[in-house]
């Protein structure tokens, strides 16, 4: 059994829960006002990914060393590579920041600052998770 929950746990546990609030309203964002985005679907398959990942966040509360390694896998890999290749694809294909700003709705700017606050909440959640008191805590 671990002890004391340290602070380092307890905030990398909001920056997680962050992150999936900041998915959450992205993903209905994009539900009401992109009419191509698949709103069964992608609804569908994003609840059952946000309810599963918040559980395993709570979880991250016990020191269950699994449930560190799952979230480093499930979030900090494979959910940043997600969040990042459509912008990254974006540059690659030509893509210039300022430009796509200065013609952008609010809606656009909205889901753009949605998704820099997911990645700056799930690098936090992760730095903060392998700190060295985290590490004590999950040993």
């Amino acid at each position: 059994m671990p002890g004391p929950l340290p602070q380092s746990v307890r905030w990398s546990v909001w920056c997680w829960l962050a992150a999936v609030a900041c998915g959450v309203l992205e993903a209905l964002l994009n539900a009401v006002t992109n009419p191509d985005y698949g709103v069964a679907v992608q609804l569908s398959i994003r609840a059952v990914v946000y309810v599963l990942v918040t559980v395993l966040i709570v979880r991250l509360r016990k020191g269950e060393r699994w449930v560190r390694l799952a979230l480093t896998v499930l979030l900090g890999v494979v959910g940043v590579a997600s969040l990042l290749a459509e912008p990254i694809s974006w540059l690659i294909g030509g893509g210039v920041p300022a430009t796509f700003l200065a013609a952008a709705d609010g809606p656009t700017l909205a889901v753009v600052a949605l998704r820099a606050i997911h990645v700056v909440a799930v690098v936090g959640g992760l730095v903060l998770m392998y700190s060295p008191s985290a590490n004590r805590f999950f040993r």
